[in-house]
């Protein structure tokens, strides 16, 4: 059975990375580990380590994306929370078996890593994502 193994990070969708930055790395004292373009989120992924655990700052690179959506209708914040797993392809069919909406029933596969999105409606209004390092 396929189980979460911990947060692995929280998602904030933000306009602007700079003006974000004040805050997250100037008050708060977070560190930038990287910064990574994401061609296939259309998005640019701003990398602060705290623990175990990350806070990315996900801001699009085009304006026709569910991230620019977000940020368009909310004017950015909490975009999504991540739960890596140890097992993808099985907590997804798990989820499917128990009647859980996906937005990605297949993972997507990105360089040392896989994931897919759980719908906001079978959350409670929370969009999940789930993780798993390749």
């Amino acid at each position: 059975m396929a189980t979460v193994k911990k947060i692995n990070h929280v998602a904030i969708a933000v306009a602007d990375i700079e003006a974000a930055l004040v805050f997250w790395r100037d008050a708060l004292g977070l560190e930038v580990d990287h910064i990574e373009d994401v061609p296939s989120q259309k998005s640019k992924v701003v990398f602060m380590p705290v623990g175990e655990s990350e806070v990315e700052l996900v801001n699009p690179t085009s304006t026709d994306t569910g991230v620019a959506k977000f940020i368009e209708e909310r004017g950015g914040g909490m975009h999504h929370l991540c739960f890596e797993v140890d097992d993808i392809d099985g907590m997804l069919a798990q989820l499917k078996f128990k009647g859980v909406r996906l937005i990605n029933e297949t993972p997507l596969e990105l360089p040392g890593r896989k994931m897919a999105f759980v719908h906001p409606k079978s959350t409670n209004g929370v969009l999940v994502e789930l993780y798993q390092i390749i």
